[in-house]
């Protein structure tokens, strides 16, 4: 019997034909016949495209990508182009439309680019896919000469970042030296921030005692970026398995000096130790050939270090805008999957740059429906967070509609008290775990079942006491049911029942109490009402920041299971 023929792709080019023009409130389908095995009746299915998702992802500049049941349907998108024209005339035209920041921050650069150096087997691959939550490895060069630094490796689980790989610097490949420093040079000559490169990992694997950590290549490249010839891309050394050598020096310890010693305490004397020896063998090495201040990380992707990670990724963004664009720093947090306080960070850089810091008196909301206002709120914030969300799930208007019920339903609500009940991002896992230690059942979110949107929602945008709480409320609850969202699900793909589960717990946890009332006491405070814009920026920060999960927190959170996010359910 002849082999059967797999076929795993269909590709439709209707370039040929007039193209489907499309307004906001069109609807749009792709209809579908398939025919069984065997001749069997013919079934006739219609696939439904949401047109507000495809005009943000046009807006984007991207294809927009739909998932059905197992079929992947991507749709090449493009704007008119006399609207395109008619935004590029003039500034001021620019300045009076109603898009989201991250738009413009995409167009300028799309994706955090950066150039990961070191042999194979040292745990390239794995540091890449625990910052990045990449689940396949993009780093390919697993036998020598198998792909080019100048290969584009990009993830569809995370399509904000783009990898070049490269070999280290190993004895009788000197070639490889030159070609690190050529590409290093090219690209810090392209006029295109998106093309050009914002860091450098130099990878190590931590040597065993008396060991050696640079090879000659390594110090040579390391001199010629102490010498200026590589530009300002920041390089940062990171070293890594250091789990191994924390492992090595606990069994070393000598007997005596564990007297009395708890566990705690035995682990902290072999990190102290450890570090130690890392200044000795590694960072004396480093600072000899490339100077007293190149950034340098020791990491471990083993669970109980995962804080290393965290730390890396902040010594990358703080170097990255240092040396490159604000927009290249905001796409560094962008990227990452690993600190959440980056993304709110990123989130406040973003809102700084245009709606947050005039939120009472922004001219382009002016003349325009309030559903419009927080719609490009909404857009910017669920960009930075950056989620593996295939189904689009966080920009439908569903899960837009439900966070618009929950800011009326919070601000109803019981008052709490703030002393009793101030909490930190914790406060959350009790109640999702209770949610999920019952039987498998539908995720009820405690908003009344057809409740309409508020009038209030369909009205012009007007300077008011009421519109800034709300317009506060949006950002801050939005901000903080993404975080959680972010502990929960580690990663995976988002479900519609994963995001109900989020909403449904922070609105019975006491934080969504706690910052109602810290955003009613400060719209109490104010007397003129025209002058909120000066510290309001800051007020929401202060919020975010309080609720904000930090590292001690995010170790705890490690400790609890990934929540499964297989199952899905309709909204």
């Amino acid at each position: 019997m002849a082999c059967p023929l797999h076929v795993y792709g269909i590709t439709v080019d209707s370039s040929k034909s007039k193209p489907t023009a499309l307004s906001q409130r069109d609807t749009f389908s792709l209809h579908l016949r398939c025919k069984a095995w065997l001749g069997m009746k013919a079934e006739y299915q219609d696939i439904p495209f949401n047109p507000d998702d495809m005009f943000r992802a046009c807006h984007a500049r991207q294809g927009y990508n739909k998932i059905h049941k197992k079929i992947s349907i991507f749709v090449d998108l493009s704007r008119n182009t006399v609207i395109e024209q008619t935004e590029q005339s003039t500034s001021s035209a620019r300045d009076l439309e109603l898009r989201p920041t991250t738009s413009e921050i995409f167009q300028k650069c799309p994706r955090f680019r950066i150039l990961v150096i070191g042999k194979s087997g040292i745990g390239k691959s794995s540091l890449i896919n625990h910052i990045f939550k990449v689940k396949k490895t993009i780093v390919a060069h697993e036998k020598p000469g198998e792909a080019s630094i100048d290969h584009e490796f990009i993830s569809p689980e995370n399509e904000r970042l783009v990898l070049h790989d490269s070999k280290g610097f190993e004895p009788g490949e000197e070639d490889n030296l030159k070609i690190v420093q050529d590409f290093i040079e090219r690209r810090r000559k392209m006029p295109a921030m998106e093309h050009q490169l914002h860091a450098v990992w130099l990878c190590f694997e931590i040597p065993c005692a008396s060991g050696r950590l640079l090879e000659t290549g390594t110090e040579d490249f390391l001199k010629s970026k102490h010498s200026g010839m590589l530009g300002n891309v920041p390089v940062i050394a990171i070293l890594t398995k250091y789990d191994m050598l924390i492992d090595r020096v606990e069994r070393n310890l000598d007997e005596a000096s564990l007297d009395g010693l708890d566990d705690e305490a035995i682990k902290e004397l072999a990190k102290q130790q450890a570090d130690a020896e890392v200044q000795d063998s590694c960072i004396g090495p480093l600072k000899q050939f490339a100077g007293a201040g190149i950034p340098h990380a020791t990491t471990s992707t083993k669970e109980d270090y995962k804080e290393t990670l965290n730390r890396l990724i902040k010594i990358t963004e703080s170097c990255v805008g240092q040396h490159s664009t604000p927009e290249a720093a905001v796409m560094t947090s962008i990227a990452q999957r690993v600190d959440p306080g980056l993304k709110i960070k990123a989130s406040i850089e973003v809102g700084k740059k245009r709606y947050w810091k005039a939120l009472m008196s922004c001219p382009r909301f002016r003349n325009r429906k309030m559903w419009d206002c927080l719609y490009v709120l909404h857009t910017d914030i669920v960009d930075v967070w950056n989620f593996y969300d295939p189904h689009l799930y966080l920009h439908s208007q569903e899960f837009r509609e439900m966070m618009m019920k929950m800011i009326d339903t919070i601000q109803a609500g019981p008052t709490p008290n703030l002393k009793k009940t101030m909490t930190s991002g914790l406060s959350m896992l009790g109640t999702i775990a209770g949610m999920m230690s019952g039987p498998v059942a539908p995720i009820v979110v405690p908003i009344a079942a057809g409740v309409v949107l508020a009038t209030w929602v369909y009205e012009v945008y007007q300077i008011s006491h009421a519109v800034l709480q709300r317009f506060m409320s949006y950002i801050i609850h939005l901000t903080l049911v993404l975080q959680t969202l972010y502990l929960v699900s580690d990663g995976q793909g988002l479900t519609r029942r994963a995001i109900k589960l989020v909403v449904a717990s922070y609105l019975a946890s006491p934080m969504s109490g706690e910052v109602r009332i810290r955003i009613q006491d400060y719209d109490m405070q104010l007397t003129i009402l025209e002058l909120a814009d000066r510290d309001t920026l800051d007020k929401i920060a202060e919020v975010m920041q309080f609720y904000s999960i930090d590292e001690t927190q995010m170790s705890k959170l490690r400790e609890k299971p990934t929540v499964d996010l297989s199952l899905d359910e309709a909204w």
